[in-house]
């Protein structure tokens, strides 16, 4: 079973996504676990606003992530150091997430997931993380929906997530980052002049096969 544990300022955003779909079955599989982490949890005893971000020296535009809240947050989640844990911080400048990264981080016990906020993290937590990973080469305003789409990647590759055994096969980018899947088809046979290829409907599994991988190329 893998441990995901996310450490945000806004915890409630994961609630709906991860309660529908094959990442709510395989929570209640027990293939996996999803902890959320308050980072103002964290922030300095005595703090009435749990503040957790500051302006960055220097001056500038925005906010920036404290280190010190990150750094007592992960002291107390990361688990004992017999445990395959790691850190990953969530950030634009990080190297892009795919489906190789996803088959590799299935094989953690726990995966640690740090959403950025504001401007960004103070560059002293790159010092407390293992990598750091971007989902591609655009900017968004948190590190949220990369940690969920990285969870549910990383997820599908555990034994019994997806629900047939051959399901991870023939998948787009399963084969390497130059395979797509190819086209396939369900009923009705014939929509709106749309018709099923004919090879689909023969039965001979040889020729089905020889057109899915000349589709495959294709696309």
């Amino acid at each position: 079973m893998i441990t995901f544990d996310m450490l945000t300022i806004f915890p409630e955003i994961f609630t709906s996504y991860f309660q529908e779909s094959i990442i709510n079955r395989a929570q209640k599989k027990k293939l996996i676990k999803i902890n959320t982490h308050n980072l103002r949890d964290y922030a300095k005893p005595g703090n009435r606003h749990r503040q957790v971000d500051d302006r960055p020296y220097g001056g500038g535009p925005g906010m920036i992530l404290m280190v010190e809240p990150i750094a007592k947050a992960l002291q107390k989640i990361k688990k004992a150091k017999k445990q395959k844990s790691r850190i990953i911080m969530l950030t634009p400048a990080g190297k892009q997430f795919d489906q190789k990264m996803a088959e590799r981080l299935s094989s953690y016990d726990q995966i640690i997931l740090l959403c950025g906020r504001y401007e960004g993290f103070d560059a002293r937590v790159e010092k407390l993380v293992d990598e750091k990973i971007s989902i591609g080469p655009y900017v968004l305003s948190g590190g949220e929906l990369p940690a969920m789409i990285l969870t549910e990647a990383v997820a599908r590759h555990i034994p019994g997530v997806v629900g047939h055994p051959d399901a991870l096969v023939e998948e787009t980018f399963s084969k390497g980052r130059d395979y797509v899947e190819y086209p396939q088809y369900t009923r009705p046979e014939k929509f709106k002049g749309q018709k099923v290829p004919k090879v689909l409907l023969s039965g001979n599994h040889a020729e089905i096969g020889k057109w899915r991988q000349n589709k495959s190329k294709k696309r």
